[in-house]
């Protein structure tokens, strides 16, 4: 919680320092002449990249491993889906779960009887990998 507080600090800071100055005497000049400039004002510092880091916390970091249909996904299905789409089930004909090309084209379907988040997490990691 306070790097969220000093990030809309900064944001806010930032926010101050872009925005034009304002005058006590925002009418003419009393003399009736010319107009006062108001002092030059130092550019402000740069704000620092919050949006960036914002990002990079909640993208998956390249050090995950690749997900193995055979290694990680097929205990999953076998402890959820045997024996019926398995060799010898009544729907391994039609939507056989030892090839990942079926799981690929039911995609999040398979979560109707996949409930668990980090079982989840993991088919959605390899539906989201390239073939």
């Amino acid at each position: 919680m306070p790097v969220r507080g000093a990030a809309l600090l900064v944001l806010l800071l930032a926010a101050c320092a872009h925005s034009p100055a304002r005058t006590a005497n925002a009418g003419p000049p009393a003399d009736g002449g010319a107009s006062v400039t108001p002092p030059a004002q130092a550019p402000s510092p740069p704000s620092p990249p919050v949006r960036a880091e914002v990002q990079a916390a909640t993208l998956p970091t390249s050090t995950e491993s690749p997900v193995d249909f055979a290694r990680d996904l097929q205990p999953i299905l076998a402890s959820r889906c045997q024996p019926c789409h398995f060799p010898g089930g009544k729907t391994y004909d039609r939507l056989p779960f030892d090839r990942a090309t079926t799981i690929r084209t039911l995609g999040t379907r398979l979560f109707t009887r996949i409930k668990a988040d980090d079982e989840q997490t993991l088919i959605r990691r390899f539906l989201a990998q390239p073939d």
